[in-house]
């Protein structure tokens, strides 16, 4: 039977070198944007919270960075909570929400689509994240064509 000789691992070892960055770090340049759109189920998986983070990391290159939530995405915009809303029933219960209030609260924009919001979801406007700006169903084809217009960098989250 083989025998395991290497030290068991201490909290504060290292794994791997994070500091070795391989590639330039691209910052934007004057005027450039960046929209990320979310059209996944909040704590269905990690993409949301990975994404989110992406876009803040974006907007602190300094892209004018958007958000668009649509279909399920907007389910990471509503204000949740247990037993009463705003508390965290479990830690990381409050990520998304406080994720997208850092990142508005930073410059960035976020949207959710109003058809979604009722009509799959039974949401109101009142549920949303203060900050988050709800636009027409047809709104959301409207403003990924104006990033392409406007040569923005788009990040689609499409999973289900």
């Amino acid at each position: 039977m083989p025998e395991v000789t290497t030290a068991k691992v201490q909290k504060g070892d290292y794994f791997v070198d994070y500091e070795d960055k391989v590639f330039e770090d691209v910052q934007a340049e004057a005027g450039e944007k960046a929209l990320v759109t979310f059209h996944t189920v909040a704590f269905e998986g990690s993409i949301g919270l990975v994404n989110m983070l992406q876009a803040k990391r974006l907007l602190r290159k300094g892209f004018e960075t958007t958000i668009l939530l649509y279909g399920p995405g907007v389910t990471l915009g509503v204000q949740r909570g247990f037993p009463t809303i705003g508390d965290e029933a479990f830690p990381g219960h409050q990520n998304y929400e406080n994720q997208l209030k850092a990142f508005m609260d930073e410059g960035g924009k976020v949207y959710a689509c109003r058809f979604a919001l009722q009509a799959l979801y039974g949401h109101g406007e009142p549920a949303l994240v203060e900050g988050i700006q709800p636009i027409s169903p047809l709104d959301v084809l409207d403003i990924q064509l104006i990033a392409r217009r406007d040569n923005a960098y788009v990040v689609s989250t499409w999973t289900m």
